[in-house]
């Protein structure tokens, strides 16, 4: 399978270093607007997009919601999209026109599960109607880019708000949302005493309640990012992967 990836930063890197060691078995090449940053991976790259796009089977966007806005249809006319920065997501207009383009190209768009767990049962949830859904994440405020002594609150409001102030901390937000066919409420943390990224989700719905904590180790490479939701991209790929050799 070749795998094309527009962003060569943290989860560029991770994934050259998946193939590797092996964790992956993939073609690889990569797009990015700073070409430095992708020789640094060692891997193929390409300059220009429509290079980059010639005999993609998969392109993972791992770069910023803008890329996916920029060029999430021109992808789906060639290929399978992965969506990491599921903000973009929440745009109503693009995700219609997202969906239409793959329809009418027989391509597919997929969102990994990022950095919580449990997005199935959500999902299954959603069918009988869910009421309420809430997020709160914690992190320490470097990971928030910003300085706290102590507690405190940084935001509270909708995942629409939240995608916009945090675009690059609070994805998780996006995939709740998406999971559960309603807005999520947020809560954004600063805590100087916490040294992993924390996400606790709330669902109300006729079927179930649900509570579900999970307590991140940052990636290594970056602490905005939390090493599962690498992980989960990884798994993705992989799974793809399968379905590609069995013809599913």
């Amino acid at each position: 399978m070749r795998l094309c990836v527009i962003g060569c930063g943290n989860v560029g890197r991770i994934i050259a270093r998946a193939v590797d060691e092996g964790t992956l078995e993939v073609d690889l090449k990569y797009y990015d607007r700073n070409p430095k940053k992708c020789e640094e991976l060692g891997k193929p790259y390409s300059k220009g997009f429509e290079e980059f796009l010639e005999g993609c089977d998969v392109v993972l966007e791992a770069a910023s919601p803008q890329a996916v806005k920029e060029f999430g249809a021109k992808v789906l006319e060639r290929a399978d999209l992965i969506v990491l920065s599921v903000g973009a997501l929440l745009d109503e207009e693009l995700l219609k026109e997202l969906l239409e383009v793959a329809e009418r190209n027989d391509k597919r768009i997929f969102v990994p599960s990022g950095a919580i767990a449990g997005l199935d049962a959500i999902k299954a949830l959603s069918l009988v109607g869910i009421d309420e859904v809430t997020l709160v994440t914690t992190k320490n405020p470097k990971a928030l880019g910003v300085e706290a002594k102590e507690r405190k609150v940084l935001f509270e409001g909708d995942a629409k708000e939240a995608v916009k102030r945090f675009p690059f901390n609070v994805n998780v937000v996006a995939a709740l949302s998406l999971a559960a066919k309603r807005l999520a409420k947020v809560k954004i943390v600063a805590d100087p005493n916490v040294d992993k990224n924390v996400h606790e989700v709330y669902v109300k719905s006729k079927a179930s309640d649900l509570y579900i904590k999970v307590e991140n180790v940052p990636s290594p490479m970056n602490p905005k990012t939390s090493y599962l939701a690498a992980l989960s991209v990884i798994e993705l790929i992989k799974e793809i992967g399968e379905r590609l050799r069995v013809g599913t």
